[in-house]
């Protein structure tokens, strides 16, 4: 990792979306997510590299631009969407350099019946290209320890789940005072419809012939 501070980028092209979708972001365990979850998904994605040591260092540290960037805005989703960049490179140049073809699991032939089995490969003594996605792997690593132990991380995270949270009482207060008044309009028609039934039910009096 660079030992000189970094300056965060401008970021021009980038919108925050809305306060629903913003606050439907889930931190979940390690890199779930990183791959589904828009707009950040696709304006991260095209920086992620780890081919060689030297493509995984650019790809980290603009990534770990942009995570600074997010923070500039204080914007938690855009920093935590970096770091899981960050760390799925590291993760992903490990996988490589411990098997061959970064294929962890292999398929055997199952039980009659049963299908394939999936079933762990043994982890390589040395292959092409080994050393090299190590050394990838320890460039991110640099960069996603310095996401987590970020100050303004730690402190955007908190004020996130606290807002997250807030907001999602706030709809389900939303949603039980909607369905409450769905069964009050519904009771309210009912009773409508019974009043009407009954008045239809009512026999009509016939006027009594008058003699001439």
């Amino acid at each position: 990792m660079s030992t000189s501070p970094p300056k965060a980028i401008a970021m021009t092209t980038f919108t925050r979306p809305p306060k629903p979708h913003y606050l439907s972001y889930r931190i979940a365990r390690g890199e779930q997510g990183v791959l589904t979850y828009e707009p950040y998904k696709s304006h991260l994605l095209p920086h992620w590299r780890f081919r060689t040591p030297q493509i995984a260092r650019t790809s980290a540290e603009t990534l770990y631009q942009h995570f600074l960037s997010f923070y500039e805005q204080e914007d938690f989703v855009g920093m935590d969407m970096a770091r899981k960049f960050i760390q799925m490179g590291m993760t992903r140049a490990k996988r490589y350099a411990n098997y061959e073809g970064g294929r962890k699991y292999k398929y055997t032939a199952g039980e009659e019946g049963r299908g394939d089995v999936k079933v762990e490969r043994e982890k390589s003594e040395g292959h092409v290209g080994k050393e090299g996605k190590e050394e990838a792997s320890g460039v991110f690593r640099g960069y996603w320890e310095t996401c987590r132990e970020h100050e303004g991380y730690q402190r955007l995270k908190k004020d996130f789940l606290k807002e997250q949270k807030e907001w999602e009482d706030l709809e389900k207060r939303a949603k039980i005072e909607e369905d409450n008044e769905e069964v009050k309009i519904k009771d309210e028609n009912a009773d409508e419809v019974k009043i009407k039934e009954e008045e239809v039910k009512q026999p009509v009096k016939k006027k009594r012939k008058t003699k001439s």
